[in-house]
């Protein structure tokens, strides 16, 4: 194991090349603008959750290159005394925007903005997209699975099955703002305040002579947290029936029984019979392996008798679509205080960029403060306003839609402002309750998990003008 990481230097090598390349080239004080979007919602839904902006600024607030990293810098034989001396002495100086976490999030959309010299805002690109990429695809995962157990609590129980160490810990941090009520991971909630929940595993009950003596031993030591694994041997012939029988001697204040394995609809309905039969109809019922939003979907269906789940490596690795796909591209530089638009021309539609600096409008139904479409727009432009407003679909622009009634919103916000933090994010408990009514101003079509609505981003018309003219111009 590593035992000291300076996050500075984790980066892609062209990113210190360039940078390099553009103070030989004594283009160090240029000043770009980024954008970091994405293409397209992980698994076909109809939304995403922005999550992961905490750590990008704790990343930008910490910058700095140690001895050891000028060295190792050094020894490659390529970049000069004088970037090395830069780098030594480096100071972020770049103006940051984005959307808060929690928000739920379209494709397209700049996400984070930086602002500065170019070898800075370069510079950033691969921590941005790591942390938002990785933290935005768990936190939608988590929200698709959460709406599937229909206001059943989810528990994040993958931290064994995730990537890596950082993995674990940040995937349960973006679980929790997606909705789950809390993690096994003990770290996650030593540093974040993520709960963590969790009871026994198969071992505990192996240790003991048999499943009564073992359940009646935990729920001694653990009265208000006992939830029984029963699946060790046989649910419905030993495990049920021995848990039935230490909660009616012990009658511990909270009782549950958890099922690991088998056929979830047939045992948990034969289970919660044998418990209400035994007078335990406060006794709760836990389920977990292997489990996604499909599967909860179907069992609920089914009339599995269910209270909570424990959901594990389908969530913390997003497992039927495990990349967020972000990207970080050029929008503008700026000469003697002149904006200069950039594109990026592709063959493929999807790919070609929006240029210039933006802002992001969110338009809202007045009567409900329902969502109805975002507009992205110069960043010089006034709020959309009037009595109605017609937006298209950027892809498909005979795809056309007039809104009334509505009332517009800023999404982005100052994070940076000359490399000083402006912005203090909020707790983490506060994020979750944020990203839960931002959901609930959703339309239910839009959340469905086959074939949702599509949400409208448009353009704005002086961005719509601008980038064809850019397009037309590159041809």
């Amino acid at each position: 194991m590593i035992e000291k990481i300076n996050l500075t230097m984790l980066t892609d090598f062209y990113e210190i090349t360039m940078a390099n390349g553009y103070f030989e080239a004594d283009m160090k004080d240029d000043i770009a603008y980024f954008d970091m979007f994405f293409r397209k919602v992980p698994d076909d839904g109809g939304y995403a959750i922005m999550a992961g902006l905490e750590q990008v600024i704790q990343y930008m607030d910490n910058l700095e290159f140690t001895d050891e990293d000028i060295e190792y810098l050094r020894g490659k034989g390529i970049f000069s005394e004088k970037f090395l001396e830069y780098l030594k002495n480096f100071e972020f100086t770049c103006d940051v925007w984005a959307v808060p976490e929690g928000t739920p999030i379209f494709p397209y959309e700049p996400l984070i903005t930086v602002r500065g010299p170019a070898m800075q805002a370069q510079f950033v690109e691969t921590m941005i997209l790591l942390l938002v990429n990785h933290q935005s695809l768990i936190a939608t995962k988590a929200s698709r699975i959460v709406r599937a157990a229909k206001g059943r609590p989810i528990m994040e129980f993958g931290t064994r099955r995730s990537h890596s160490t950082t993995a674990a810990i940040y995937g349960a941090r973006a679980s929790f703002i997606g909705g789950c009520a809390g993690t096994a991971c003990t770290i996650a909630d030593e540093n974040f305040g993520t709960p963590a929940l969790g009871t026994m595993a198969h071992s505990w009950v192996q240790m003991f002579d048999n499943e009564y003596e073992a359940f009646k031993t935990y729920t001694q030591i653990y009265p208000t947290n006992a939830t029984l694994l029963v699946d060790t041997y046989n649910v419905l012939k030993s495990g049920v029936p021995a848990a039935i029988k230490v909660f009616k001697e012990l009658d511990p204040p909270n009782k549950g029984i958890r099922i690991d394995s088998g056929d979830i609809s047939f045992l948990t309905k034969k289970a919660r019979a044998m418990l209400d039969e035994a007078g335990l109809e406060d006794c709760k019922i836990v389920i977990s392996n292997s489990l996604d939003e499909y599967i909860i979907r179907d069992v609920l269906e089914e009339g599995a008798c269910i209270d909570s789940f424990g959901v594990g490596e389908r969530l913390i690795t997003s497992k039927s679509e495990p990349v967020f796909g972000g990207v970080y591209k050029l929008a503008a530089l700026e000469t003697d205080g002149k904006m200069i638009p950039k594109i990026k021309i592709s063959e493929n539609v999807e790919k070609i960029t929006n240029p210039g600096f933006k802002a992001i409008w969110r338009l809202f139904d007045k009567d409900t403060n329902r969502m109805l479409a975002d507009i992205i727009a110069l960043a010089d432009e006034e709020p959309p306003a009037g009595d109605e407003i017609e937006i298209f679909d950027p892809n498909a622009t005979w795809k056309k839609k007039t809104i009334t009634n509505f009332y517009a919103k800023n999404l982005r916000e100052r994070i940076f402002e000359g490399g000083k933090k402006v912005y203090e994010s909020p707790d983490i408990k506060e994020i979750k309750k944020y990203c839960a009514e931002q959901m609930d101003l959703m339309w239910d079509e839009m959340k469905r998990f086959e074939n949702p609505q599509t949400y409208y981003v448009d353009l704005s018309d002086k961005l719509w003008n601008l980038k064809n003219k850019m397009i037309n111009e590159a041809k």
